[in-house]
């Protein structure tokens, strides 16, 4: 599966939101700064995720963006296909139809979808953050 950088940004950018308070805006800035992704370019990401119904926005001193839905419900596939287009990963069998591994590449396509599809941004956020507080060192004597 080839995933674009603003398929990557945009993954950034709902893990980055998954991890804050619920109901709480983030501000782009915040998001561009801790994710290093260039803020004009995270602008119109956001815009198209928000047509798309996985984030809000709300305006004012006090706004910014949020998830529209928990990051329970929220899958990593339905989001790459969103942003990258429901052929996300097809390109191979567009191109080369008629050759001997057609088959075994749409048991990859199909592999891949089925963990993308089941893995939701709250798995992410709960395994990223298992990860770093096992690495969090402890100067206890």
């Amino acid at each position: 599966m080839n995933l674009s950088v603003k398929g990557e940004y945009a993954l950034q950018a709902i893990f980055d939101l998954a991890g804050q308070r619920p109901g709480e805006p983030i501000k782009i800035a915040e998001i561009a700064r801790r994710q290093k992704i260039p803020q004009k370019f995270l602008e119109t990401i956001l815009a198209s995720l928000k047509q798309g119904g996985f984030v809000e926005s709300r305006r004012g001193a006090e706004g910014g963006y949020l998830l529209a839905r928990s990051a329970d419900a929220l899958t990593v596939g339905e989001v790459v296909r969103f942003v990258e287009g429901s052929q996300a990963g097809n390109d191979r069998r567009l191109r080369k139809a008629n050759l001997p591994f057609i088959e075994l590449w749409q048991q990859v396509d199909r592999a891949i979808s089925g963990v993308l599809d089941k893995t939701t941004f709250g798995d992410i956020l709960r395994s990223w953050t298992e990860k770093q507080n096992k690495y969090v060192l402890n100067w206890e004597i």
